[in-house]
């Protein structure tokens, strides 16, 4: 079987998902040793052989609906967001100035990939409703990677996850050489899911019991507040931009 949480797995919090994982797995009294951190998140989402894995809201709803089970969504506690929901941040380089979104209408984008909902989606739709277009995208592969490209000059502006960005604050250096623009509406957060061949009600149970049994320290070091019902209704009653290629194309029309 597979367990993966690799959305917010970095080093610093490698051995606090552990004993999260370890946690779970003693609650279901199944599951494989350790989690896996070597495995492309696409296989893991899509095995038959999926215990539990943390996926991205837009994958969700537009790829793995209807081949995946729902199981819940953990709460991190971010400021001005419902209970088991985020949002995005923008970030771009410190200035002197306070900068404002509109200022960056034709900048350099950074997003990690075009099927995130923190890094394309909901940046897409808050920029569309102010009609606002960037001047060139710019694919990273990561969160950390588009803060960095900010931070470094190769690109103008990013969108990051909340929870991600707050990591970044707490280890990244390059952090210094940022600044927040603005954010987007709350949308649910990142969920955990499981095969057709499980019990996600079990799993809930497991999860939920594992976080509350988590000493301070491993629950502070994941963010972790709580485990959360819901719906399927809500990861699919949210909007869905154009992609990168589309976009590209508006892009070009408007040069």
């Amino acid at each position: 079987m597979i367990a993966y949480l690799g959305m917010y797995d970095r080093p610093e919090t490698a051995a606090a998902n552990d004993a999260f994982w370890a946690a779970i797995r003693a609650n279901l009294g199944q599951g494989p040793d350790a989690l896996q951190r070597d495995i492309d998140p696409w296989v893991a989402w899509q095995s038959p052989n999926l215990l539990l894995a943390q996926t991205c809201g837009r994958p969700f709803r537009t790829r793995l609906y209807g081949d995946v089970q729902l199981v819940g969504t953990p709460d991190y506690g971010l400021p001005d967001c419902p209970q088991g929901y985020y949002r995005s941040v923008f970030v771009a380089r410190k200035s002197t100035g306070t900068p404002r979104l509109e200022d960056f209408d034709r900048g350099r984008f950074a997003y990690n990939d075009a099927l995130s909902q923190s890094g394309w989606a909901a940046p897409l739709i808050h920029m569309q409703d102010r009609n606002i277009l960037p001047g060139a995208l710019i694919e990273t592969g990561g969160h950390r990677a588009s803060a960095r490209a900010v931070a470094q000059g190769e690109a103008d502006f990013a969108a990051l996850d909340l929870l991600t960005w707050t990591m970044i604050e707490e280890y990244d250096d390059f952090a210094a050489d940022l600044t927040v623009i603005t954010r987007t509406e709350p949308t649910p957060g990142l969920p955990f899911i499981t095969s057709l061949q499980q019990d996600p009600e079990k799993l809930f149970i497991a999860i939920k019991s594992a976080i509350s049994s988590l000493d301070r320290d491993t629950r502070a070091k994941l963010h972790l507040n709580g485990f959360r019902h819901i719906p399927t209704s809500e990861y699919l009653a949210v909007p869905t931009p154009p992609g990168p290629v589309l976009t590209a194309l508006k892009i070009k029309a408007r040069s």
